[in-house]
Parts: C-alpha cells; sequence; structure tokens
C-alpha cells in the first residue's frame, strides 16, 4: 500500500503545473461572492463574466460624483463611555478626485446621508450624476426625492460590484493609511476630534497633494474645469427637496390625518379632501408640508395636534371649502391665441388647406343625414 500510494504521489503534477494547465486554457480563479443568490448578484456575475472591465473618468468637473460609506478601524469614544465603530461619509468628484465634504457618523442611514450630502452641495454645487451603491440609506424615498426634484441623475453600481465605484474604494484606503495613521498616538479619540482631524487632513493635506494618477492636485484640477457643476440652493430648499411623499385619508371628525403615529391638524379650508398627499422627512417631522397631488406645490404646512391649546374651548370660524370656480360664460369670440393664430394666417395670403363642399353638396349631405 505504501508503495502504491507513493506511486500515486509521484505521478500526480504539482500545483505549479496545474496552475499552468488552467492559465493556458483561459480558467481564472472566481471570487467567491458572500450572501445568497439573487436577481441582482446573478446580473452582476454574467456581466462581469462577459463583459470587460475598463477605467473610466468623466469628461467634466460635476458630470458624476461618488458617494459612499466606509467603517473606520479605529473605536471612538462615546459620551455614555461606550466605543463603537463610526461610519465615515465621503463624496468626491470623478475627474478631478477632489472631496467635496467628508464626515464622520455614528450609524449610516438615510438621515446622515442626506446630512452629508447637502453640505458638499452647498460647499461646492449641483452635479449632473451622482454614483452609489444600493445600500438603504441610498434607496430611500427621501434620497430618491431629493436627487429627482434637484436633476441629479442617480446611477447606482450592481450588487457586490464595488469595482464600478473603484475611485471611492481607492479613497478609503489612504484614510486608513495616512489619516487614522496618524491618529494612533490619540487614546480617548471622540468623534468631535476625528471629524475635526478629518477636515484638516481632506483640505490641506488630500485636494492640495499631487495625485499620484493624474500628476496635479484634486483642487488645481476641479478649478481648472471645463465645469458643468451648477448652483446650489439654499438650505431650506434642500431641505424640502428630501423628503418622501404619501397620501394620508383625513379624519372627518376633527380633521386630523396621521403620521408615524402623531396626529396633525389640516386647516379646514381643506376640510373637504378626503385624501391629502404629505411631504415630510421620517427624522424630522417639525417640516411637514401638505402639498397638491398633481403638481408638487406646497397648500399648506402641518402641525402636531396640540389638545391642551384646544381645551381652552376657542374655535375659529370655518373658513369657505375649495369649491370648483363657477362657469364662464362664452364672449362669442375665439380664445386670444386661437385669434391671433388666425390672424397671422390670413396675413400670409396663402389659400386655405381645405376645399370646401358646393351648396348643392352641402344641401345632399344635410338631406341624407336627415333621412338617416
Amino acid at each position: 500500500m505504501q508503495e502504491e500510494a507513493k506511486q500515486a504521489q509521484e505521478e500526480m503534477p504539482s500545483y505549479a503545473t496545474v496552475r499552468r494547465y488552467m492559465r493556458s486554457h483561459g480558467m481564472k480563479r472566481v471570487r467567491a461572492r458572500s450572501g445568497r443568490k439573487t436577481q441582482g448578484t446573478e446580473k452582476a456575475a454574467q456581466r462581469l463574466e462577459k463583459l470587460e472591465v475598463r477605467s473610466y473618468e468623466a469628461t467634466h468637473v460635476g458630470g458624476l460624483w461618488h458617494s459612499d460609506f466606509h467603517e473606520g478601524s479605529r473605536e471612538v469614544l462615546l459620551t455614555n463611555g461606550t466605543r463603537c465603530n463610526p461610519k465615515l461619509f465621503g463624496m468626491l468628484d470623478d475627474r478631478s478626485r477632489h472631496v467635496a465634504h467628508l464626515q464622520w457618523y455614528l450609524q449610516e442611514s438615510a438621515q446622515t446621508f442626506v446630512h452629508g450630502m447637502t453640505q458638499g452641495f452647498l460647499k461646492v454645487g449641483l452635479p449632473r450624476a451622482l454614483m452609489t451603491d444600493n445600500g438603504g440609506a441610498m434607496l430611500a424615498a427621501e434620497t430618491q426625492a431629493g436627487l429627482l426634484e434637484l436633476g441629479i441623475t442617480h446611477e447606482k453600481t450592481l450588487p457586490e460590484s464595488p469595482y464600478q465605484n473603484g475611485k471611492q474604494e481607492s479613497f478609503w484606503g489612504q484614510v486608513e493609511q495616512r489619516l487614522l495613521a496618524m491618529l494612533e498616538g490619540v487614546r480617548e479619540l471622540t468623534l468631535e476630534i476625528l471629524n475635526e482631524a478629518t477636515q484638516a487632513w481632506v483640505h490641506l493635506e488630500y485636494n492640495k497633494e499631487v495625485h499620484s494618477e493624474l500628476g496635479v492636485a484634486p483642487v488645481h484640477r476641479f478649478l481648472d474645469g471645463p465645469c458643468v457643476l451648477r448652483p446650489c440652493l439654499d438650505s431650506d430648499a434642500l431641505r424640502r427637496a428630501f423628503r418622501q411623499r404619501e397620501n394620508r385619508t383625513q379624519r372627518r371628525s376633527d380633521g386630523t390625518v396621521s403620521l408615524a403615529g402623531i396626529r396633525f391638524e389640516v386647516p379646514s379650508r381643506f376640510r373637504e379632501f378626503r385624501q391629502v398627499a404629505i411631504r415630510y422627512a421620517r427624522w424630522d417631522l417639525t417640516f411637514v408640508d401638505m402639498v397638491d397631488p398633481r403638481s408638487g406645490t406646497v397648500l399648506a404646512r402641518l402641525f402636531p395636534l396640540d389638545k391642551q391649546k384646544n381645551a381652552d374651548g376657542r374655535r375659529r370660524h370655518l373658513d369657505p371649502a375649495l369649491s370648483s370656480p363657477e362657469p364662464v360664460e362664452p364672449s362669442g369670440k375665439a380664445a386670444p391665441l386661437l385669434a391671433r393664430l388666425m390672424r397671422e394666417h390670413a396675413a400670409t395670403g396663402l389659400p386655405p388647406a381645405y376645399l370646401p363642399l358646393s351648396n348643392e353638396e352641402q344641401e345632399q349631405e344635410q338631406e341624407q343625414e336627415q333621412e338617416s
């Protein structure tokens, strides 16, 4: 038995031989994918198998921005004495690699994503497109509504395809190897100290240091353009933009609607509305608006029901309910626009583009219509 095993071992090819054989026949190692198989992961695997992977770069500053969260390797000390790994929000320009905003948070959520994203917009401007992964914060209703209202195209990467957002992933390596490495001597690292150090590093070192791939500093390439950034709205307009819209049924008894377990009072002039369209952010119920379901125009701001204030017994007179406008009596003339078009057409001197029936043909047509 030992001789047979020794002989079989001698006949078995080595690992290097097997590897050369597989390479010569186009057999490559397939990266193991975590999690269960879904339609998205299967689509990503098919794309990676059938299509080549190429590096790309936007032609204009502001043409494409990257945004994502990164879990830091250093723990921060919280006010209650516990420690946790913070999440770093980052947003950078594809062409110049200029970082628009960088901030650490305790958790990754739609609120923190919108909070960091709006700060980048206010500091730099509005880009044409924003690329993110398929995280819950990026797919939240508030995020989608805000990007749509601001006219920013939301490009999402395929599941488990970090190479599509490679510039952002490469930047995280610099954060870990450079920024966090310089904070190793800080024992009691807090979120405030970490954010102060991050702002100093990104604005005074990263954005001003020569990029190894670009050959210039990100801030210089950002200023050189060409640029397609648009002016940003004010903070209140951004706050109104990043809100989701839902329909609620108005209670006929007291004219209120329920939202997240809180009842809001609807103005009495809208008491005939059965369904009410509301725009709000889940993390900020102090800024709730009633909007027109078709145009999105703000009709009124809604406030929480104050039972103690209503207990004084004072009540307002009912405002006239909204009703359909009175019908307009016909003036006997064509609409002003149509009348102007008819005058312009007559001034051209062109003959009518149709052939009218003769009087006899019209009388015959009327007789046939009466007989039928």
